[in-house]
């Protein structure tokens, strides 16, 4: 199983240290741009499943492209 946690900075090297220790848990940090592109992609995939449920309305594709 993954998981991601959010932890403040002050207490990252404190959280890591004791997750190392656990001889079957593998940590790794990630980089802030790593954590965005993650959160990012979790809010599209939780989109497109409202928009499958109809309880979201889908964005035109032109509306997309004038976004961009």
């Amino acid at each position: 199983m993954k998981v991601m946690l959010d932890i403040k900075d002050s207490k990252a090297g404190f959280v890591m240290g004791l997750l190392q220790r656990l001889p079957f848990v593998k940590a790794k940090p990630l980089s802030k741009f790593q954590a965005k592109v993650l959160e990012d992609v979790g809010d599209a995939v939780n989109e497109m499943h409202l928009i499958k449920k109809g309880r979201l309305a889908a964005k035109d594709a032109e509306d997309l492209f004038r976004e961009l």
